[in-house]
């Protein structure tokens, strides 16, 4: 199995659309830090974004086709450039999605806005590899890429879906959005210049057959030296690759590999904690107890106790709070509302939560 197929399968992750924003100028949208185990991302279907950085850099121009997500899972604030007070915005709940809107020039932007959502502790090792900030285009003029082509077709299917209420429409949204997780992260591997960390490590031909090694058999006893006769390089250069695509050792990914794996493991409460420490490459129980609170900061039966929510429970909770009886919907909104920012993006200045109580109140 390759490496990325084998990472979602180690680590399920859920797709969800929460918003559809169609703006015009002046506009702003200032959102997150998301719940913990969520990466936000947002896909320009037309127009443009400026991306401000938080640490006081340049801001980053999004155009249509630009894809962003935000492992780093931060406060972002986009906004369409041009320094003037944003206009107000109105928040439209419909029965599949949201659709944020305000009035303004005819230069529009048009945007959807979702998360990823992995299961604790997973969230971690992407955070840990992946860059604080992902950009992918798919837009026609995307170069000749096969992967950059299926990602175009995806999104058109997302602008399509959320374009009405059709039968169906939010699972088909939802599942659309975890497959483009899976297809951002295959086109920035195959980019020339794949961003520092796993991507640029897996996304190496030459070292992408080490990659798949470390995640399709963790329970093996890795060296260096076998690392490296995979990859027809010395143990040096293979040393060096590491450090500079990935910012880390082999010995360290093996360890966050097979930390994932046990804590899946331990969910199970079929298998003793021995079973788990030989599944994941351990052959004493002790030394494995050792490295999973060193890692994960509990013992592992701590872990086993805590039976953290999968990405499935989580979107299976949501799914039931999508179904049940308006009210009960509506009361679970602002419930979140009161504590976070997160669903319902502070557009234009702050003006478009209000509006989108209002519309709510006026759906009960």
């Amino acid at each position: 199995m390759d490496w990325l197929s084998r990472l979602f399968e180690m680590m399920p992750v859920r797709g969800r659309l929460d918003l559809r924003c169609n703006y015009g100028a002046p506009w702003r949208i200032d959102q997150g830090p998301g719940e913990a185990n969520e990466i936000p991302y947002h896909a320009v279907l037309a127009g443009s974004a400026m991306l401000e950085d938080p640490a006081g850099g340049r801001p980053l121009q999004l155009k249509a086709g630009d894809i962003l997500l935000l492992p780093g899972n931060p406060r972002h604030v986009m906004h369409d450039g041009s320094g003037a007070a944003p206009l107000p915005a109105r928040n439209r709940a419909t029965l599949n999605f949201t659709i944020s809107e305000s009035l303004g020039s005819d230069e529009r932007l048009d945007l959807l806005c979702g998360h990823f959502a992995i299961a604790p502790p997973h969230e971690r090792l992407l955070r840990n590899y992946l860059p604080a900030r992902l950009v992918v285009n798919a837009g026609v003029h995307a170069g000749e890429r096969e992967t950059a082509s299926q990602l175009s077709g995806l999104v058109s299917l997302m602008r399509s879906e959320s374009a009405d209420n059709r039968l169906g429409g939010r699972a088909m949204l939802n599942a659309l959005s975890t497959a483009m997780f899976a297809l951002v992260l295959r086109l920035a591997s195959e980019a020339d210049s794949a961003p520092r960390g796993l991507l640029a490590l897996a996304g190496d031909p030459r070292l992408a057959s080490a990659v798949a090694a470390l995640f399709n058999e963790p329970a093996r006893a890795w060296s260096l030296p076998d690392l490296a006769r995979l990859c027809n390089m010395s143990r040096a250069t293979l040393a060096r690759q590491f450090q500079e695509k990935l910012g880390t050792s082999a010995s360290n990914l093996l360890t966050e590999i097979r930390m994932a794996y046990a804590a899946n493991e331990l969910r199970k409460s079929s298998l003793s904690t021995g079973a788990v420490a030989e599944t994941v490459g351990y052959q004493s129980e002790a030394a494995f107890q050792r490295a999973f609170k060193s890692h994960m900061g509990v013992t592992p039966a701590q872990w086993r106790r805590m039976r953290e929510p999968s990405a499935r429970d989580v979107f299976a909770r949501s799914a039931a709070a999508a179904s049940a009886p308006k009210r009960m919907w509506l009361t679970r909104v602002r419930q979140r509302r009161a504590a976070t920012l997160l669903r319902w993006p502070r557009v234009n200045g702050g003006r478009g939560a209000a509006q989108a109580a209002a519309a709510e109140s006026a759906v009960g």
